[in-house]
């Protein structure tokens, strides 16, 4: 399907951090994915868990807002050449709600299909993103406020982007297993 210029955009922005990401845990082994820096900071396999249940979760919004919606929602404006901007990023870590929080121990093989997944799902939701105005569709968030939904997957762009650098900085830590 071909897509509007801004949606096209906001793909191409998904896909540049997660190849990236990919990049980044591409041959780690269990041990690495397990590992933690210390008690209070996530390992490698618990972000990866993470990110794909806040994508799976935004991929679950789009369902939501355009099943709620229905055939209300006009189509996808064809002079809408760019999504609004999200607002600033908030200062300060913050903890992830219930619904994104991650669980430890995934075996390898399991967290990589299911992030591997979450992603072909989510080109689903893009398609229908650019089916209808995502201005008229929108949800709150807890730290953001309301958002709408193009702008909630700019935020997907954006957090993963964010815990890119997080697992970057556990690679780095003193003590990161070499194998």
């Amino acid at each position: 399907m071909r897509l509007p210029v801004p949606v096209e955009a906001l793909w191409d922005e998904l896909q540049s951090v997660r190849a990236e990401i990919l990049e980044e845990i591409d041959g780690l082994s269990q041990a690495q994915l397990d590992w933690r820096p210390d008690e209070r900071e996530w390992s490698i396999g618990e972000i990866i868990h993470h990110l794909t249940l806040a994508e799976v979760s935004t991929g679950k919004l789009t369902s939501k807002l355009f099943k709620e919606a229905g055939p209300s929602v006009s189509s996808f404006p064809g002079d809408l050449t760019a999504f609004t901007a999200l607002p600033p990023w908030p200062p300060g870590p913050a903890e992830a709600p219930p619904l994104v929080r991650p669980e430890a121990g995934h075996e390898r093989q399991e967290l990589f299909s299911a992030f591997l997944a979450a992603r072909e799902r989510s080109r689903q939701s893009i398609e229908r993103l650019a089916t209808g105005d995502p201005r008229a569709l929108s949800w709150s968030h807890p730290r953001f406020g309301v958002l709408d939904l193009a702008q909630w997957w700019q935020l997907q762009a954006r957090h993963d982007a964010d815990h890119l650098g997080q697992l970057r900085g556990v690679k780095a830590a003193p003590g990161f297993p070499t194998a």
